[in-house]
């Protein structure tokens, strides 16, 4: 039998690198706080924000972006977070290339196949002659 009891998750339960990948995704503009929550599935209505106060670059008392200087330790693990992010940015939008490349191929192939089904020409060969003002007069005179 299955014990379904509630297990409370405490912020020792997330390493270091993940509150600042979430910190980060936040001050950056990505997410707000609630939309953080529920993409991380973080289950304290706090815990992000007690993150951005303890991690983030924002002066709480003075409202203000702290200018602070970090230590290596916690420079290093932003850095790592902030490449884990931008490799997953950059992997969504190298799938979305491929995706949109091969929407192209079968548009093509699409095409392709209706010129020959029905025997018309959807494409155009070449532009039209663009008339000039030269010619124009040319043809009056």
């Amino acid at each position: 039998m299955k014990d379904n009891t509630y297990v409370k998750r405490t912020q020792s339960d997330y390493t270091m690198s993940f509150k600042l990948s979430v910190v980060e995704e936040v001050e950056s503009g990505f997410l707000n706080v609630t939309q953080a929550k529920v993409k991380y599935g973080i289950q304290g209505r706090s815990t992000v924000l007690n993150w951005l106060r303890k991690y983030g670059n924002f002066d709480w008392e003075n409202q203000s972006f702290n200018s602070m200087s970090k230590s290596p330790e916690q420079k290093l693990l932003e850095l790592v977070a902030k490449v884990k992010l931008l490799e997953k940015q950059n992997n969504r939008l190298a799938n979305e290339l491929k995706r949109s490349d091969d929407k192209a191929i079968i548009f093509d192939m699409m095409i392709n196949i209706a010129e020959k089904e029905y025997n018309i020409p959807i494409r155009k060969n070449s532009s039209p002659e663009q008339s000039t003002p030269s010619k124009k007069k040319n043809n009056r005179t």
